[in-house]
């Protein structure tokens, strides 16, 4: 059945909206994934903060245009759904995630991060980034390393002289 110009307005608002908050987008073709694995997908991406839409690609494209972006959009082909977040990392990270998960069926086209228009490898890279709590581990691990060494080195001198 066909959208009429209404629906088409009233999508474009929507994505526009979404778009509105968003510090990072994720532009995802998604083929073949089953209707459990989709709804299992959107509970995760919306426990993250993540918001997911799928829309024509027509409209979307629209609603990208709207927020003027710097760069070059990536190819759009297939089925096109976009996932926005305010975190920049956030949206990236779980998309990806569910990518490694459903192989072929799900894949990372390109996206928006903090304004500027990057594409599949560039986004890869975004994705893989750990999380906040994971770098504060990773850096007070770095910092307490040195420390911890020094520990045990005056610990085998003391025993060395007992």
């Amino acid at each position: 059945m066909a959208i009429t110009k209404e629906q088409k307005k009233e999508i474009t608002a929507g994505l526009t909206s979404t778009l509105g908050d968003a510090s990072s987008v994720v532009l995802v073709n998604f083929h073949g994934l089953s209707v459990g694995d989709t709804v299992a997908m959107r509970r995760a991406l919306r426990a993250q903060n993540v918001s997911f839409k799928v829309a024509k690609k027509t409209l979307i494209k629209r609603a990208l245009d709207t927020k003027g972006y710097e760069g070059t959009m990536p190819e759009l082909v297939g089925e096109l759904a976009m996932a926005a977040s305010a975190d920049l990392l956030d949206s990236a990270r779980e998309v990806y995630e569910f990518e490694k998960k459903f192989k072929e069926k799900i894949t990372i086209m390109g996206g928006v991060f903090d304004g500027v228009y990057k594409n599949r490898e560039e986004m890869l890279v975004i994705a893989s980034i750990p999380g906040r709590d994971t770098l504060y581990a990773q850096f007070l691990q770095l910092i307490s390393s040195p420390v911890s060494g020094f520990v045990r080195a005056l610990d085998q001198i003391a025993e060395k002289k007992a």
